[in-house]
């Protein structure tokens, strides 16, 4: 099924419950926002997929990188159609992540607003986030290199954070995953 929504395409194909690129894009980029807060981060999805009780989806940290693989940034990029329960599991870990990073997603906003006297923080932060996105991503993709330009960079993190910040309610499952298909 293709819907066509104010000239965006949102695919999901019935056939193999296969989910858009952008979709993908979208939500590893949320994980890796995630990541740059904790520095524990594969191991915290793991943790909390296995307390979330998604093991059947996504039973090993293996399994999550795969799923996380099928962004097309990725340095790693293997087009293996993430089924739509895996990028359910996914977008339940985001939220629950969310939550229990809440309080320094907050205070990396803060900063942000405030760079004259807590640069330390946001410039932390960012200078992380590029690492990460220097080390997991296709360097020549045009995308990436957006993500690397510090006016672009900042635009995009400070979205993503405030995205993270408004999944953490009761409905913040449904709201994210309508945020990544666009609806």
């Amino acid at each position: 099924m293709i819907i066509d929504i104010y000239s965006r395409t949102i695919t999901f194909l019935s056939k193999g419950n296969q989910v858009s690129r952008q979709s993908i894009e979208k939500l590893d980029l949320l994980l890796l926002i995630l990541e740059t807060i904790d520095l524990n981060g594969i191991q915290s999805l793991y943790v909390l997929s296995n307390r979330l009780n998604l093991n059947d989806v996504l039973p090993n940290k293996v399994a999550i990188w795969k799923s996380r693989n099928n962004n097309p940034l990725r340095k790693s990029y293997v087009n293996n159609n993430i089924k739509i329960d895996e990028f359910d599991a996914l977008i339940k870990i985001t939220v629950e992540m969310s939550r229990y990073l809440y309080p320094y997603i907050r205070e990396i906003l803060q900063s942000k607003e405030d760079l004259e006297t807590n640069t330390v923080i946001w410039n932390d932060f960012n200078k992380r986030f590029i690492e990460l996105i220097k080390e997991r991503f296709n360097l020549d993709s045009m995308r990436v290199k957006k993500l690397l330009s510090q006016t672009e960079n900042d635009e995009i993190i400070i979205k993503s954070l405030l995205t993270l910040s408004l999944c953490i309610s009761n409905k913040g499952y449904q709201k994210l995953k309508n945020f990544l298909i666009d609806i």
